[in-house]
């Protein structure tokens, strides 16, 4: 039984601390600065572009297209600046991240 509950410990642990990575990463590159997870700002609340994208294949690919290059017209007159602090590895870390929020 406590072997049991320390791997579920651990495993929790470990979600959330990988969570947070990513969470941080955001932070890191100035994403949080027009997103937050659960409200609009400038830009959609994560969880609404996890929602909106939820189902499509390609939608890491998309996702972190976007986030390195910019973009308009997805989400209202605002545009998303392209983020050239950015590598590809980077954006489709944040883009599976993103995907992940509920």
């Amino acid at each position: 039984m406590f072997k049991t509950a320390l791997v579920i410990i651990i495993a929790v642990a470990s979600v959330n601390l990988s969570a947070f990575a990513d969470q941080a990463l955001a932070a890191s590159k100035n994403c949080l600065s027009c997103h937050a997870i659960d409200k609009k700002l400038v830009g959609p609340a994560y969880k609404d572009v996890a929602q909106k994208y939820a189902g499509q294949k390609d939608a890491a690919a998309k996702l972190a297209a976007k986030i390195m290059k910019g973009g308009s017209g997805v989400w209202g007159a605002v545009p998303m600046p392209a983020n050239t602090q950015v590598n590809e590895a980077e954006a489709r870390k944040l883009a599976t991240w993103v995907l992940t929020l509920k």
